[in-house]
């Protein structure tokens, strides 16, 4: 672990915490953890640089937001898994320590990275990248607020053949207002144009 948290900022200066994840074995199994601590602290802007077992677990996120109350820090860096997996996570963790959810930046150094790299060396080497580019990327994050804006429930389905008549069938039985717009005079695209179906023989028309 780096700490420099008592760093006095310049005013406007980003304040950026880097935590990175071991993921049990599976990052720090390939991937020299502790150097790439090292190196991110090293970073502009990076205040506090630690590593963790498993980042995601609740012991995990409770380290983030303590770091981000007690090191006043603006943007979190999370080199783990993929953002597919637990970027909501930690922007939960960030919101709940009082920081905007939005200035979290994460890193993929297991799929991206030591799944895909057997050279420990190298595989170092590109999470180190990886990190770097991250925590170049979230100072130039801005703050973004949620909005709930009402949305008025209809629908335009365009192309009035089976496939279009199902769908705003559909639609309409969940309530939605529809409107299906088709080119040709009457709707039934090919089917209409068949003159029985399988296996019932109906007339398609």
């Amino acid at each position: 672990m780096v700490d420099r948290s008592d760093t006095t900022p310049m005013r406007g200066t980003p304040r950026v915490g880097v935590y990175i994840c071991h993921c049990g074995t599976n990052i720090a199994g390939v991937v020299d953890v502790q150097a790439v601590t090292d190196f991110a602290a090293g970073l502009e802007n990076v205040i506090v640089a630690r590593n963790y077992p498993y980042m995601c677990s609740d012991p995990g996120q409770t380290l983030i937001g303590d770091d981000i109350r007690q090191a006043n820090l603006d943007r979190v860096v999370v080199a783990s898994c993929t953002p597919l997996m637990h970027e909501a996570t930690f922007r939960r963790a960030c919101a709940e320590a009082g920081m905007n959810p939005y200035l979290f930046q994460m890193a993929n150094i297991r799929e991206h990275c030591s799944w895909i790299t057997r050279d420990h060396q190298v595989a170092t080497e590109k999470a180190k990248a990886l990190v770097e580019a991250a925590v170049q990327r979230v100072v130039f994050h801005q703050a973004l607020e949620m909005r709930q804006v009402a949305v008025k429930q209809s629908v335009m389905v365009v192309g009035g053949g089976i496939a279009g008549i199902e769908a705003a069938l559909r639609l309409a039985d969940s309530g939605k207002h529809v409107t299906l717009v088709e080119r040709d005079a009457s709707i039934g695209g090919h089917m209409s144009r068949l003159y029985k179906t399988f296996p019932t023989l109906d007339c398609a028309a």
